[in-house]
């Protein structure tokens, strides 16, 4: 069987978007997104690697009535998600900037949607999809299929905690 060298047909049409989000909560229709960063993926036509093409991140201000969790805020790190210096930007001004780019790259790839990549998935893909409900802003994320690095790295290397899987992996 020979490497498929064309990121169209490596993932069914899928383009692969590694995907992160900080939040205010767990809930995705109650809690507020804070922070959402995506890095498009390419494909080199000469090895058939992944490389990171593009890197987007957005600092999102919290939607009007979002509850907003204390004890979130200290785990992600962001004191005060209304800080002007955070440069946060409203939601819908955000996703347009993260989808963007994505769908110029889905369509210039041939690919019919991007599929989420990221450590549990369905949270972040949970969190993208009730924002762009809210904003009326079209996803470019398949609605629920995703790449999983939690099940990939329990399977492959006994480890779900992304830390501990990175260090099973050998990538520091």
């Amino acid at each position: 069987m020979s490497c498929i060298k064309q990121i169209n047909k490596r993932f069914r049409g899928f383009l692969p978007v590694v995907v992160d989000v900080e939040t205010a909560g767990f809930d995705a229709q109650r809690s507020a997104l804070l922070q959402a960063a995506a890095c498009i993926l390419r494909m080199d036509k000469e090895t058939g690697e992944l490389y990171v093409a593009d890197s987007i991140v957005v600092d999102i201000l919290p939607f009007e009535g979002a509850e907003i969790s204390q004890e979130a805020l200290k785990f992600n790190g962001i004191a005060d998600p209304f800080h002007p210096f955070r440069g946060a930007i409203e939601e819908r001004h955000a996703l347009e900037k993260l989808f963007q780019p994505i769908h110029r790259e889905v369509k210039a790839t041939g690919c019919t949607r991007a599929i989420l990549v990221g450590h549990n998935a369905f949270f972040d893909l949970g969190f993208i999809r009730a924002a762009a409900e809210r904003t009326q802003v079209k996803s470019p994320f398949h609605q629920f299929s995703t790449f999983d690095t939690v099940t990939l790295s329990g399977l492959i290397y006994g480890e779900t905690v992304l830390a501990k899987a990175v260090k099973a992996a050998g990538i520091e």
